[in-house]
């Protein structure tokens, strides 16, 4: 009896430490983990999806991320019903197998459920620098942009739109092949119709994530012409120093002198000072308002003033357009008024506190301080821009210290606003 009764105690415990087992949770890896982890090792991730192929037979291939790398997560069992939940942002559990396949780094036999927490999508990395070094395998299923990239050829899979686009794009001599993977960006998306409207020799922009196929093999997700034009959201948000292409139409410009001009541009959102532009003589002549031109440089500030530097243009096709001066008379106190820089303006029932020509008598720059409230401001009849010939420039030849006025001109900044002046006239 007693030995039936250690026997069964055994037993009780054995399954108990079964148990035990079964309810252990199971270790999340860091991405370093995973990264270390050797081939064929099980390995269990938190990760965000960021893209999925399409879905068949019980099966999706996901593209996913967390804030330390990327991960490529081939054919993991999943239904359609939950297929359709896999949206960029969300948040999944992923247990596999890690494997490789011609220098891809993925995992393989995948399960995955859904975990509660906030979404996450991994911005772009700009991996220009290192595409033609080996660097660039750390990076594996990152998403990735590389810029300047020269097309070579593009070929469909079987000789016509519908299937994968082959991609051969050149950075100096070396040649990188990339892919239009039809069951992650089909014919239905812009990426993959825009290849119909490349062709070798085109310089161009790309986004994919960074795949392996017996070397770099990147699913394209977005293309464009290198030097496509920014919205100007797009441009207010770019950095100091970075480059720049904007689509504008002149408002006005500066005199031209050694094959440089300085010109106020404007679009329908916003506005731009484009400091001593490259350009001819006879070019310069052409910019005359209203015209469009596509303008490359880089964003620069000096004083306060944004604006774009090292720039080059060219003229574009399109209907004129010249912007209206926006009454900002309201906003001349506040610090609000430099979201509208480089914008023509009106500032009205200003009163002239002082008057002053740069050296002393007419010919050069008119230094004007205006007043609103209690406030001063020191505005400017730049020569350049509307000289002694004017009326502008000679109307203030009739004006003097406590005459109010109603001014237009651009709204400049020189550690602070130094709107250069347009146009005057006394207050009704």
């Amino acid at each position: 009896m007693k030995k039936f009764l250690a026997a069964l105690m055994i037993l009780v415990l054995a399954l108990s430490g079964v148990c035990a087992v079964a309810e252990e949770e199971v270790k999340v890896m860091t991405y370093a983990e995973y990264a270390a982890a050797a081939i064929d090792d099980e390995v269990v991730v938190e990760c965000y999806v960021q893209a999925h192929q399409s879905w068949w037979d019980n099966k999706v291939t996901v593209y996913a991320a967390d804030e330390d790398g990327a991960y490529f997560i081939y054919e993991m069992a999943c239904s359609e019903e939950d297929a359709a939940k896999l949206v960029p942002g969300t948040k999944i559990l992923v247990k596999g197998f890690k494997g490789e396949w011609a220098g891809e780094v993925e995992i393989m036999d995948a399960t995955f459920e859904f975990v509660d927490g906030e979404a996450y999508i991994a911005e772009a990395k700009d991996l220009t620098e290192v595409l033609a070094t080996e660097e660039l395998v750390n990076y594996q299923n990152q998403l990735a942009a590389f810029k300047g990239l020269t097309i070579e050829s593009i070929a469909y899979k079987n000789g016509e739109p519908g299937d994968d686009i082959y991609v051969t794009v050149k950075q100096g001599e070396k040649t990188f092949d990339f892919c239009v993977e039809r069951y992650l960006t089909g014919p239905e998306t812009e990426v993959y119709a825009a290849f119909a409207e490349l062709k070798a020799g085109d310089v161009v922009d790309v986004t994919g994530f960074v795949y392996w196929y017996n070397g770099v093999n990147t699913h394209i997700t977005a293309v464009e012409k290198a030097g496509a034009a920014m919205t100007y959201a797009d441009y207010a948000a770019a950095a100091i120093d970075d480059e720049v292409v904007v689509e504008c139409y002149v408002q006005a410009h500066q005199s031209w002198w050694d094959n440089k001009v300085t010109v106020y541009a404007a679009d329908e959102d916003g506005a731009y000072f484009i400091y001593e532009m490259a350009c001819s003589e006879e070019d310069a002549a052409k910019l005359v308002p209203g015209t469009k031109i596509l303008v490359k440089g880089f964003k620069g500030e000096w004083a306060g003033e944004v604006e774009i530097m090292d720039a080059t243009f060219e003229f574009v096709d399109g209907e004129a357009y010249i912007a209206e001066a926006k009454d900002l008379t309201e906003v001349l106190a506040t610090e609000e008024l430099v979201n509208y820089q480089n914008q023509l303006a009106a500032f009205k029932g200003l009163t002239i506190e002082s008057i002053a020509y740069k050296n002393g008598e007419p010919g050069d720059d008119i230094y004007v301080t205006v007043k609103q409230g209690e406030k001063t401001f020191d505005f400017c009849v730049e020569r350049y821009l509307t000289g002694p010939e004017t009326e502008v420039y000679a109307a203030f030849a009739e004006l003097k210290a406590g005459d109010v006025v109603d001014v237009t001109g651009f709204v400049y900044w020189y550690n602070g606003v130094n709107t250069h002046i347009t146009a005057v006239a006394k207050a009704q």
